[in-house]
């Protein structure tokens, strides 16, 4: 190819993205706002008055090749090749805008209307008869297959999780969790702006087991029973201020919870089967949430947002 056919093919694949990167974004909001307001009726007039427009600005694009490009030597071979390049390339449009509805960053609002030219000069290309421009053509069809189907999912639930994450570290001064009692596992947690709460039940399903813990904020500035307390509570505060409230059961149960400050939150344990020391060494295992017991209470979807 000889350097003034190269000149050519640039100013070709240039004006082809051009003109579809000014007249398709135009196209598409002229469609989203006519669908809105006059239904899709208007919408439908607009499509059929826009389209042939689009195409014959594509059209009048290939007139620079006609020395280039052999299906834009005539008219009617111009308007053949125009149609098929508006095809082809609205397809890789309409890629491109199921890409960016899974979150997938395509740049700022310029850089995406620039984009829009992209595939129309990449269907352009593959008629233009030189290896090394469809070459260029393949690779650039690649690059975007690559990017919209691998790396930019990829990275946009990379930047989901870091999204939440975060939202999960909102409040790190109440991220606190024991170890699950012998017999039992984490079952779920709950994060709310006012506290953090697990529950811990049996590892067996044949088997009823349950414990609650229960960080938040202090209520009061040391622990205290309540003044009046319902028949068959008992409620004790030991020289530490740990509270112990027992409430008896029909059958002969007991319902158990200790209450005990932890630094400078308050931490509640509570269960009908675990038993005080059990309840105790759920406090004594208290340690802050770490990184890694986030992200498999998330992995295995038992930790959730409470409003």
């Amino acid at each position: 190819m000889t350097s003034g056919r190269r000149v050519l093919t640039a100013l070709h694949l240039f004006l082809v993205w051009a003109a579809m990167a000014t007249a398709v974004p135009v196209l598409g909001f002229g469609l989203l706002v006519t669908g809105w307001g006059g239904g899709a009726g208007a919408a439908a007039v607009l499509f059929a008055l826009g389209v042939p427009l689009t195409v014959g600005l594509l059209a009048m694009a290939g007139i620079p090749a006609r020395t280039v490009v052999p299906l834009c030597g005539s008219v009617r071979q111009r308007l053949g090749w125009a149609v098929l390049v508006f095809v082809l390339g609205t397809f890789g449009v309409l890629a491109g805008l199921a890409t960016y509805g899974e979150d997938v960053d395509l740049g700022s609002a310029s850089t995406r209307i620039a984009l829009t030219g992209a595939p129309y000069a990449v269907a352009a290309a593959f008629f233009v008869p030189s290896r090394w421009v469809r070459l260029g053509a393949v690779a650039a069809l690649a690059a975007g297959v690559a990017y919209g189907g691998f790396v930019g999912p990829a990275q946009a639930q990379q930047r989901q999780h870091e999204a939440e994450v975060a939202r999960y570290r909102e409040h790190p001064e109440l991220l606190y969790l024991g170890a699950a009692p012998p017999g039992m596992r984490v079952s779920h947690a709950w994060i709310d702006p006012a506290s953090f709460s697990v529950d811990y039940r049996g590892v067996r399903e044949d088997e009823f087991a349950y414990a609650g813990l229960t960080v938040r904020a202090p209520l009061t500035p040391t622990p205290q029973c309540p003044k009046t307390l319902e028949k068959g509570v008992i409620c004790t505060l030991d020289v530490h201020d740990e509270m112990r409230m027992v409430r008896e059961l029909p059958g002969g149960g007991r319902a158990v919870t200790l209450i005990r400050r932890h630094r400078n939150v308050e931490v509640e344990v509570a269960s009908q089967t675990l038993d005080e020391p059990g309840l105790r060494r759920l406090l004594n295992t208290l340690h802050p949430l770490t990184d890694i017991d986030l992200e498999k209470l998330m992995r295995e979807k038992k930790i959730d947002h409470r409003f």
